[in-house]
């Protein structure tokens, strides 16, 4: 079985963005791999340890600096890498899902690809679309939010989150899309020596522009602006102020 999973260079989780010129400022901004996609690449690793899977292959959509995107996917233990490089935003500012879907469409067919595996949502633009139409475009079936997977490489069970708990999906013929939820595992820190061995694995590399692709968005983005200060917070100085306060100020009780 081959597994090809995307990766996304997004701006690190821990970074507070700036909001300049109507878009967020990404220069001399810390960059890394979005933490949902961090999560496929593991489980696509597990997979390939339990003999389930044959071949991991990472694939990634963005500039030149998203190389260091793919080669933590290496470390962690993909084999080869694609990288279809773009110098549009990736953050739905420019290069938008329905576009992303049909590169990866592309790589799918021209790979042989037995499952894909993505994050359920890149975290700068919150999406969650790719998956699921990527699944469409394909004619595959889909699990998205998934929480557990168990596969013997033919047929997949897959356990998936939802607002009221978790649903069983059963796919009982591969192929298949599933996107990854915060659940499914805890992915490993890269040691010195994959870190080491991933400066040797394969990257292909391929311009976007030349897959034939309409990459133009969609839809247009009017107004990007940073959410309002937060109210200082006051102190009371007993249980009857509070309550006199949440029932005559915040109006939040009867």
């Amino acid at each position: 079985m081959k597994i090809l999973v995307g990766v996304k260079r997004v701006v690190d989780y821990a970074v507070k963005v700036r909001v300049q010129n109507n878009t967020v400022d990404l220069k001399n901004i810390k960059m890394s791999l979005n933490p949902f996609c961090e999560i496929a690449i593991e489980e696509a690793v597990r997979l390939k340890e339990q003999k389930v899977a044959d071949e991991v292959v990472a694939m990634t959509i963005g500039p030149k600096q998203a190389t260091e995107t793919l080669r933590t996917a290496l470390a962690m233990g993909a084999d080869r890498a694609i990288h279809i490089t773009t110098d549009l935003r990736t953050d739905y500012m420019e290069l938008q899902p329905f576009a992303v879907s049909q590169i990866f469409q592309k790589i799918v067919e021209e790979e042989n690809s037995d499952l894909v595996l993505l994050g359920k949502q890149g975290i700068d633009s919150d999406c969650g679309q790719t998956g699921p139409m990527l699944a469409g475009l394909l004619g595959w079936p889909q699990v998205t939010f998934a929480a557990n997977i168990e596969t013997d490489g033919k047929s997949m069970t897959v356990e998936r989150e939802t607002d009221s708990g978790t649903e069983t999906i059963k796919i009982s013929q591969l192929p298949a899309v599933v996107t990854c939820d915060l659940r499914l595992n805890e992915p490993r820190y890269a040691t010195l020596p994959n870190i080491m061995k991933a400066k040797k694995k394969k990257v292909d590399t391929r311009a976007a522009e030349d897959m034939g692709i309409d990459l133009a968005p969609r839809n247009q983005v009017l107004e990007v602006y940073e959410p309002p200060p937060r109210k200082e917070g006051i102190m009371v100085e007993n249980m009857d102020e509070l309550i006199d306060k949440l029932k005559n100020e915040a109006g939040v009780i009867a």
